[in-house]
C-alpha cells in the first residue's frame, strides 16, 4: 500500500489530514501530515519529511503540497524520485479524498486519480434559486 504525506503551510497539512480521518478513519497509518511553520528552515522541514516518510515504511509515497515554489513544494519536490516517491502541487481536500480512495493502486495510477480529484473538485456553483415571491 502506498503512503501519502501531505507537506503544506501551518496548519493546512494537518487541517487536511483531519478532514480525511473523518471520513477514512482507517487510513491514520496511511496519511502523515507535516506542517511548515513561516521561519522553520528549508533544512530542516527537509529532515522531518525524509523522517516521515522513512517512519511510515510504504513501498512507494505520494507527497502532495500547497504552492509550487514556497518552503513546502521546494521541500517536496527534493523529495520525489519519479520511481517510488511522487510530488503533486496544489493539494486540495477532494485530491486527498481521491489519494485515500485509490491508495492501494500502483504510485502512477495514484498520481492520475488524485491529480483527477483535485481538478474536477474545483467548480463554481451556481447561486441558489430564488424563492418565487407572493402576489
Amino acid at each position: 500500500m502506498n503512503g501519502i504525506l501531505v507537506i503544506a503551510h501551518a496548519p493546512l497539512a494537518s487541517a487536511l489530514r483531519q478532514c480525511v480521518l473523518h471520513v477514512f478513519p482507517e487510513a491514520q497509518r496511511v496519511v502523515d501530515a507535516l506542517d511548515v511553520p513561516p521561519d522553520q528552515p528549508p533544512e530542516v522541514t527537509l529532515a522531518q519529511a525524509r523522517a516521515l516518510i522513512a517512519l511510515h515504511g510504504a513501498d512507494d509515497t505520494l507527497v502532495l503540497t500547497d504552492l509550487v515554489g514556497a518552503t513546502p513544494g521546494n521541500v517536496a519536490a527534493q523529495l520525489g524520485d519519479g520511481v517510488h516517491t511522487r510530488v503533486v502541487a496544489g493539494v486540495n481536500l477532494p485530491m486527498l479524498l481521491r489519494a485515500v480512495t485509490y491508495r492501494h493502486e500502483p504510485i502512477d495510477a495514484l498520481v492520475a486519480r488524485a491529480t483527477s480529484g483535485g481538478t474536477q473538485g474545483v467548480m463554481p456553483l451556481a447561486p441558489p434559486a430564488s424563492p418565487p415571491t407572493s402576489p
